[in-house]
């Protein structure tokens, strides 16, 4: 290469970096700069002063009193508490194939693709590189030669196209600003279905545990109803019984075993939907030996601060990463307003022959500025950032919706569970009653010194206590693992699994 074309590479080359740099080092960038929000000030989630624990039954699974631990750690794999191996292995299975998962995974690649895609078409220049060849036959005569005299012209060309935009106002700096923000929306996105997924498959998991504990009691009450039966059919034959005693009892058989068909259709449709939750058809069958009594009630229960709890939760953080994308669109509009100044240059060879491209005398460049400030577009660009503005307050507002609903949540949470807890006791307590009376009331009949009224009745109470007791008991597993999901889950405490973490999408957001 020549010395005059390395001269006009390096004037180029030097011009373009000194724009380069210069608006690199520009410190102005329009719009507001963004800050989290803070946090909520109070420290409770309930009026008047939380129970630090809640009262127990022993004497049945998932009895035991709750202790609630103040700023408490909340495992990544919260699911593991309740020490259900089958569980475990259908959570973890989960996972990996559940579509909603891979969905969302998906997308948060696309948004990261996107921004490193973007970051350098905003920030640096563009280069484009082309060559060309031709060859054309001229007729002389079109020169006052005479005619049929022709010639040929050759023509060889290469060259180098460089075009950058100076952000002078930071407009492109806001919108990369905003792509960083949608980026960190969707890992946020992501780690809300992973949350809402193994909350999802733990519920319905307590639900099949719950409608099989049901069944079992129903199935235990027919028996003993049937053999009430057959008593009432004995007392009959030898006329101690009426006939309307036999048909009472077989009517209150007949409406017992009527409720089992539904609480098996109920069994059937939450196994479907277990099946679907893993990522699998539903004729999968799942978790069939999982029981109330061989899940574990965490007796050791973790509550955040409201403070804490927003950095928790994976809905508040992508509603703040929605603020701040709205909060660096005000930016962008803003720059609209405002001149765009733009470099290009371009440096290259011409020559007629191929040999002498780069020869002496074939360098050629050129290098030119452009100012652009708009002046008059219809109100248009005034308008489109008043709208951003509106925006702005409208991401805010649902924003503070987000933590809000995150703070009832927790509470509704915590109420349930000391709730839960006196609950199944008096069910528990109801249920001991409820049997001892039937007893009573069957032995008195047998013994004649009592109607089958009574029976009928105290098989009514027995049948509503047993399976209020089965609900009850369920319903402390479910409220606790609903706990560990209103927390946020504890993904802070998981190994990071995607080459976009949560760390450096903080040190991104923060402009480094």
């Amino acid at each position: 290469m020549n010395s005059i074309f390395e001269q006009n590479l390096h004037r180029l080359r030097s011009g373009l970096m000194a724009a380069f740099s210069a608006s690199i080092l520009a410190a102005c960038a329009v719009g507001p700069n963004f800050h989290a929000p803070e946090p909520p000030s109070t420290e409770r989630y309930t009026p008047g002063p939380q129970p630090t624990s809640t009262v127990s039954t022993e004497e049945v699974a998932g009895g035991a009193a709750q202790h609630f631990v103040p700023e408490g750690e909340v495992p990544a794999e919260w699911w593991r508490v309740l020490h259900s191996e089958p569980l475990d292995e259908l959570i973890e299975r989960a996972l990996k194939n559940s579509p909603t998962v891979a969905s969302a995974e998906a997308t948060l690649r696309s948004a990261a693709e996107s921004y490193g895609g973007e970051r350098g078409a905003l920030l640096l220049p563009t280069v484009d590189g082309s060559a060309s060849a031709t060859r054309e036959k001229t007729s002389l005569a079109s020169f006052g030669l005479p005619n049929g005299a022709t010639v040929y012209n050759n023509q060889f060309s290469a060259s180098a196209q460089v075009s950058y935009r100076l952000d002078v106002f930071g407009g492109s700096r806001r919108q990369l600003e905003g792509l960083r923000a949608q980026t960190e929306y969707q890992r946020w996105e992501l780690e809300a279905a992973r949350l809402l997924l193994t909350g999802n498959i733990v519920t319905t998991a307590v639900n099949i545990a719950s409608l099989r504990a049901q069944l079992a009691a129903v199935a235990d009450i027919v028996a003993g109803e049937r053999d009430q039966l057959a008593v009432t059919e004995r007392q009959f034959a030898a006329g101690t019984a009426s006939h309307a005693d036999v048909l009472a009892q077989q009517a209150q058989l007949a409406q017992t075993e009527a409720s089992i068909p539904p609480l098996e259709r109920q069994l059937v449709q939450a196994g479907h939907r277990l099946a679907v939750l893993a990522g699998e058809t539903p004729d999968h069958e799942e978790l069939q030996g999982i029981a109330l009594d061989g899940l574990t009630l965490p007796t050791e229960l973790p509550v955040t601060l409201p403070a804490s709890l927003i950095r928790q939760r994976p809905d508040v953080q992508a509603a703040e990463a929605q603020l701040h994308q709205a909060s660096a669109q005000v930016g962008v509009a803003t720059a609209n307003l405002l001149p765009a100044l733009s470099l290009t240059g371009s440096i290259g060879s011409d020559s007629t022959t191929a040999q002498n491209l780069l020869g002496a005398g074939s360098g050629v460049w050129s290098i030119a500025g452009s100012l652009t400030q708009p002046l008059f577009h219809g109100g248009q660009l005034r308008a489109e950032r008043r709208a951003a503005l509106a925006d702005l307050d409208g991401a805010a507002a649902r924003y503070r919706e987000t933590v809000l609903e995150a703070l009832q949540q927790v509470a509704d949470t915590l109420r349930a569970i000391e709730s839960d807890a006196r609950n199944l006791k008096a069910q528990m307590a109801a249920e001991e009653a409820a049997r001892a009376s039937l007893a009573i009331a069957r032995r008195q009949y047998t013994a004649g010194v009592n109607s089958h009224v009574a029976v009928l009745i105290a098989e009514r109470q027995y049948i509503q206590a047993r399976q209020s007791r089965v609900v009850a008991q369920a319903s402390r597993y479910s409220d606790s693992a609903t706990l560990f999901q209103a927390l946020g889950g504890g993904w802070w405490n998981r190994n990071p699994e995607s080459p976009i973490t949560i760390s450096s999408l903080r040190e991104v957001g923060n402009g480094h």
